[in-house]
């Protein structure tokens, strides 16, 4: 009797284990492929050129066997997927942050407007404003602000990622807004 309780609750344990290792939630986030939309995205936007060629005396060879090399083992199809996010959405928002964006740039200069790690913007310092400037600017963020929340949700929509890590995609963009700023 002693000997099949022991069978029992061995059998009860090991079932118990075994039932709930197999209830594992594995959420995948993009990460990369989030930095590098975000990355176009905010060149797009604020118009930075892309990085000129630093070596431009490398042998020319190597990296044709590289770049073939590459097409090989990843096709384009794949490597280039994250880069094609866009919808009419993403498209107008985009638009519309493009042109006020010029109107931003010189309180970026001053240190008026910053670029704050949750991917908003938010007034710094805006001490020597007249009311009226400080109201104009704090349209002008309230504006910007109210686009890239929903830039960040349309994003999340277009890589298929989960509404509840938007947050994570606007921390990966304000990464690449500030880089834009420097």
């Amino acid at each position: 009797m002693k000997i099949t309780r022991k069978a029992f609750w061995l059998t009860v344990s090991c079932l118990s284990f075994m039932i709930f290792a197999c209830v594992t939630i594995n959420i995948y986030f993009p990460a990369e492929e989030v930095k590098s939309v975000a990355g176009k995205i905010v060149d797009d936007i604020r118009g930075t050129p892309p990085p000129e060629n630093t070596n431009p005396g490398k042998d020319q060879n190597s990296f044709l066997n590289h770049k073939f090399l590459a097409d090989f083992f990843c096709p384009r199809a794949f490597a280039e997927e994250a880069l094609n996010v866009s919808n009419a959405t993403i498209r107008s928002l985009k638009q519309q942050m493009k042109s006020r964006y010029p109107l931003m740039k010189p309180y970026y200069a001053k240190g008026i407007l910053q670029e704050q790690n949750n991917g908003y913007v938010a007034l710094a310092n805006p001490g020597g404003l007249s009311l009226k400037e400080k109201r104009d600017l704090q349209n002008l963020v309230n504006a910007e602000n109210g686009d890239r929340k929903l830039l960040y949700a349309e994003v999340a929509k277009a890589l298929k990622i989960d509404a509840s890590q938007v947050n994570r995609v606007a921390d990966i963009f304000a990464q690449e807004w500030q880089k834009s700023v420097r």
